[in-house]
């Protein structure tokens, strides 16, 4: 049986068939769930209307805001290359499969549970079922090397003819070093190594100063008082998505985000669909606090970071164009 409102509203009708697609299905807490790559694509490569703000986050991000957009589309690749998917595919895993197990990869072969915790803002039974799915199908050992593997070739691809060494020598060493205390997904990915393939090296300097990023906004999140529900609210309502229509697609049942939505209005940071200047504040500072636990990074590249940001947002754009990553500006500020 399935269960629309488990993986969300506006993407439902994407996601959830009656499994004609011929893929593998996962049992999810009772009941099936399967993502083919190009459903996923039909639902978030879409574009906004013409005049459709830039986010405030975007438009006046900080330094670390700003690093953080800039590493985005390459350290998503794995998520979004075709080249990748189909990889993967190639090995029995669908996109949401692929995500879960590639992405927890890094954490080594911990219970569902676990790895659910560390990603933080999904519904915590789909973690852990589509983790529990994808690892008989390939060890995440095994599974983190493939997937590696094909980004870097993914990524060959996309940026033929452009040196990437510099970027991606800069960065690492500005992200190796930092602090991992609390930050699993960060610590687990420099626990892999420094790659010598310079691609691959870029890739990885780009994931780790986003998974150290994203480590420490779950800690700013969870100081403030925010479960990940609420937190998605806020994110979604603050970039100018429509209430819920991220939250969404991060698997959490109507009713769970419906008492989210009571918790927030009664808060007074949110009213009719939008956030009140509480709200907007309260989301600011949770912003401030986890760019100050990236001010180390920043520091490190310096003079730099100007540098490092205009050449991954040239090579973003080459991915955008390639079908390698969503070209919505709110999907990608929502982070």
């Amino acid at each position: 049986m399935i269960r629309v409102s488990a993986f969300g509203l506006n993407q439902a009708g994407a996601y959830l068939r009656s499994g004609a697609w011929g893929c593998r299905w996962a049992a999810l807490s009772g009941w099936m769930i399967c993502v083919d790559y190009s459903e996923a694509v039909t639902a978030f490569f879409t574009t906004r209307e013409d005049g459709t703000p830039v986010p405030e986050a975007v438009a006046s991000g900080s330094p670390a805001r700003q690093l953080r957009d800039a590493c985005e589309p390459v350290a998503m690749h794995p998520v979004w290359s075709p080249a990748v998917n189909a990889h993967l595919a190639g090995l029995g895993l669908d996109f949401l499969a692929a995500y879960v197990g590639g992405r927890g990869s890094v954490l080594g072969d911990p219970a569902g549970a676990v790895v659910a915790a560390a990603f933080a803002w999904f519904e915590p039974g789909l973690v852990t079922g589509l983790w529990d799915a994808a690892r008989p199908v390939v060890p995440p050992a095994q599974l983190a090397t493939a997937r590696e593997e094909a980004t870097a070739a993914s990524l060959r691809d996309v940026l033929a003819g452009e040196d990437v060494t510099g970027v991606a020598d800069l960065l690492a060493d500005a992200a190796e070093p930092a602090d991992g205390a609390g930050r699993p997904l960060f610590s687990g990915l420099r626990a892999r190594g420094r790659p010598e393939d310079p691609m691959l090296r870029l890739w990885w300097a780009c994931s780790l100063a986003r998974e150290h990023r994203g480590d420490s906004h779950v800690a700013a999140a969870a100081t403030a008082g925010l479960g990940p529900v609420e937190m998605n609210i806020l994110t979604e309502l603050w970039v100018g998505m429509p209430q819920l229509s991220y939250t969404a697609t991060r698997g959490w049942p109507a009713g769970v985000m419906d008492q989210a939505v009571s918790s927030l209005e009664r808060r007074g940071w949110i009213r009719y669909g939008g956030l009140t200047e509480d709200g907007r504040l309260a989301r600011q500072e949770i912003e401030y606090r986890t760019d100050q636990q990236e001010q180390a990074i920043v520091t490190a590249l310096g003079r730099n970071l100007d540098e490092v940001c205009d050449r991954l947002n040239a090579w973003g754009q080459l991915c955008i164009e390639a079908g390698a990553f969503p070209p919505d500006i709110l999907k990608r500020a929502a982070g």
